[in-house]
């Protein structure tokens, strides 16, 4: 009878034990990413685009109130990215937005691994440049602060991470501003 109690005693802590592995496992999944968090925003990136000999180009165009990003590879540059993030892409919500992040990262070889480079203008070391699209007042960019953190760089893909602030204007009433946060893994494909 002991050996029956002994036996089911250590079949139930088995159990326990596996159910527990079972369900930290995702959890120890994600943790091991290095690049993505748990309290990230929830952007679905839709696109991403890194150029080694690129620059940079954003116009502003005041009587359509918007704002274009480009990467220009014809004057030569450093390396640069582009990623747009869409939130709430539901059907029918209203509240959907999409946030495109533009890095001009320099030479990305330059760059060290799990280190926070600012974002924005100097102190930043990394330029960048953000656009909203949204059903909401035309809103024209003023700056993007925060950090990038880069995690890996191959031959065709930058994979880091992005934690920051894009503020923005309203056209047409300079005293509204508007920010949205971004804090999520960025991926940039060559």
């Amino acid at each position: 009878m002991a050996s029956f109690s002994r036996l089911r005693a250590t079949f139930l802590c088995n159990a326990v034990a596996r159910r527990c592995w079972l369900t930290t496992l995702p959890l120890l999944s994600l943790a091991c990413d290095g690049v993505s968090r748990l309290d990230d925003t929830l952007g679905l990136q839709s696109a991403a685009r890194w150029e080694w000999h690129g620059r940079l180009l954003v116009q502003t165009d005041s009587t359509l109130t918007l704002v274009r990003m480009a990467i220009d590879t014809t004057h030569g540059g450093g390396d640069v990215g582009l990623a747009r993030y869409d939130f709430n892409p539901a059907v029918g919500e209203g509240d959907e937005y999409s946030l495109t992040l533009a890095l001009d990262l320099g030479h990305v070889r330059e760059l060290r691994q799990n280190i926070p480079y600012l974002l924005g203008p100097p102190p930043g070391l990394i330029p960048a440049y953000g656009t909203v699209t949204c059903l909401c007042r035309p809103l024209k960019p003023d700056s993007v602060r925060g950090t990038f953190t880069l995690a890996t760089r191959g031959l065709r893909q930058i994979t880091g991470r992005v934690d920051a602030t894009l503020y923005f204007t309203e056209w047409n009433d300079a005293a509204r501003h508007v920010t949205y946060s971004l804090h999520q893994r960025i991926d940039l494909v060559k």
